[in-house]
């Protein structure tokens, strides 16, 4: 495995974590993982690129090594200020490549949107963004938030890193024993002899009282100018997320053709994880883009 290094920064007054991997003097290339993960779950990938990288992928707050919100609700909007502090510390006055998975890839395709001259070239690994919402939902939201607020959410923990490393395999049976004992040492740490907690505020877990704007999303994802490349899964579980299967494939191409100069590409044999599942193939495609 290629060898990474960590480095803590005070983000927008959190300690954050940041890992690297290659030679600081290479192009610069940021990756951001998605929800309930870390920044080593590119390992895989970074290891499949055969050009010298400067890889730079932060833990989210409250994932990973980084610090917590310290508050009972996570905004995504926070995101969005977290990631161009970032880049303003590690590229200031750079066009970038930025890539994102999952939450990540809503979070790096409306930033580019955003600030679209802050991009050079935009890659989206599977984030679409949510189900689509209606105003007369809004009263049951809020207040399934504050119910929450009274009970707040919790993480179970794992006797082992053995059984961290099963959890990680149920929910991707493709992930190689090998591969599931790498990222259950980032994904979790041992707190107490026998217990093993996940590197996840349970905040995290809980409803955001605020209903997603597709359309205000939309109208973010229409500016951006860079050069897109949106990767798709062939056994992605993403319609479940989006509503009946054949409604969410629609609703899931009608938004990424909002996106100006976008060109959409499939992995076979790969599920929502696809950097974990096929790694030298995404990277393949990722360098060539880059190119």
């Amino acid at each position: 495995m290629k060898p990474s290094r960590s480095e803590f920064l005070t983000i927008r007054r959190l300690r954050y974590h940041i890992r690297h991997w290659g030679d600081a003097g290479a192009p610069k290339l940021f990756m951001v993982h998605g929800w309930m993960d870390v920044s080593a779950s590119f390992q895989f990938m970074v290891d499949c690129l055969k050009k010298d990288w400067h890889v730079i992928a932060p833990d989210w707050r409250g994932f990973g090594l980084t610090e917590s919100a310290h508050s009972d609700t996570y905004w995504f909007n926070d995101y969005l200020g977290d990631l161009d502090a970032i880049l303003d510390h590690y590229a200031p006055n750079e066009a970038i490549n930025l890539l994102g998975h999952s939450m990540g890839g809503n979070v790096v395709t409306t930033y580019a949107g955003v600030r679209p001259q802050r991009i050079a070239r935009l890659i989206n690994l599977e984030g679409v963004g949510m189900p689509a919402s209606r105003p007369e939902q809004a009263p049951r939201r809020i207040e399934k938030w504050l119910n929450e607020l009274r009970t707040p959410p919790a993480m179970r923990s794992y006797g082992s890193q053995a059984e961290v490393a099963a959890r990680l395999q149920k929910t991707n049976p493709r992930l190689s024993d090998e591969r599931a004992a790498f990222l259950s040492g980032h994904w979790a740490r041992e707190t107490a002899p026998g217990v093993w907690e996940i590197l996840g505020d349970p905040a995290h877990k809980g409803i955001s009282p605020l209903l997603y704007q597709r359309d205000e999303t939309m109208a973010c994802w229409a500016r951006i100018e860079a050069p897109t490349l949106y990767m798709e899964a062939s056994d992605t579980d993403l319609w479940r997320w989006m509503g009946a299967r054949e409604e969410a494939r629609l609703e899931i191409d009608r938004r990424i053709a909002t996106i100006p100069k976008v060109t959409s590409r499939m992995i076979e044999n790969a599920g929502h994880m696809l950097h974990h599942d096929q790694p030298e193939i995404l990277a393949d495609i990722i360098e060539g883009f880059l190119a």
